[in-house]
């Protein structure tokens, strides 16, 4: 295979998936990790793509770059809604007690699961939300008792930020709570562009009793601008495909459960 053929599928799987990997793509075409940087360095060179640790990723995931809440609804759609599906069965029908919805298209697809998770028994449930869309998802359901926090919104989220919203969820102490994030890495935990944002998701962690992450696989071995959590900070992890190597060995030493979807 010709250098140009290997540096236009590259630039094919980036547009798709976002990322690249030296190793994995030196077995897939059958190089040398070396002609593989070579190519990468090409790359880059012409504004194709950013090095980084181990590969590559599309220019748009600068670490400060975060897409609509449009764009993320339609993206990973059927491995978001078996996350949500996942992670609302571990509330079981016979939940009773508090739960915290995160901003985030995940997390809202949790929350779209509830009504028929919970069943009658919602009627002991109390949902409280900083988000918009989970919001609205569950408020025409009588058998659950929602409040909503308030802040000054952000469009890109549809979740409320700022002090206000800081202060009242550290009065708050849900029993537990579905957390997303735009990153999660070994090394830096868990991530995202914005620092308000960052600060809210950080109050619901260390708020909540038990905090679920809900993460689809793209989210893996992303580093946005600001930590929100170390891996030790969150009890379960729900994805929908199996963690890396070094990412996992991770997770098992900050004693976090995963589940895959």
């Amino acid at each position: 295979m010709y250098a140009m053929e290997r540096q236009q599928l590259i630039e094919r799987e980036l547009r798709e998936v976002g990322r690249v990997s030296v190793v994995d793509l030196a077995r897939r075409f059958d190089v040398t990790t070396e002609t593989v940087r070579r190519d990468l360095d090409r790359l880059e060179t012409s504004g194709s793509l950013r090095r980084v640790h181990g590969g590559a990723v599309s220019t748009d995931r600068a670490s400060t770059a975060e897409t609509t809440l449009t764009e993320r609804r339609d993206r990973q759609g059927d491995a978001k809604r078996a996350i949500a599906a996942e992670a609302a069965s571990l509330l079981g029908g016979g939940f009773r007690g508090s739960i915290f919805f995160d901003g985030g298209t995940t997390p809202a697809a949790v929350a779209a699961m509830l009504p028929d998770t919970l069943g009658t028994a919602g009627s002991g449930v109390e949902v409280v939300t900083h988000s918009l869309e989970a919001a609205h998802l569950l408020a025409g359901d009588d058998q659950l008792s929602l409040t909503t926090i308030g802040g000054r919104v952000r469009g890109v989220t549809a979740a409320a930020v700022g002090a206000h919203t800081v202060n009242a969820i550290a009065q708050l102490r849900p029993d537990i709570a579905f957390v997303g994030t735009n990153g999660l890495s070994a090394g830096f935990g868990l991530s995202t562009p914005d620092p308000e944002e960052a600060a809210v998701k950080s109050a619901i962690i260390q708020s909540a009793r038990r905090v679920v992450l809900v993460a689809d696989a793209a989210k893996f071995g992303e580093e946005l601008l600001v930590r929100f959590a170390r891996l030790d900070e969150i009890d379960v992890l729900v994805t929908d495909a199996a963690p890396p190597a070094p990412l996992a060995e991770a997770l098992a030493d900050a004693d976090v459960e995963v589940r895959v979807a």
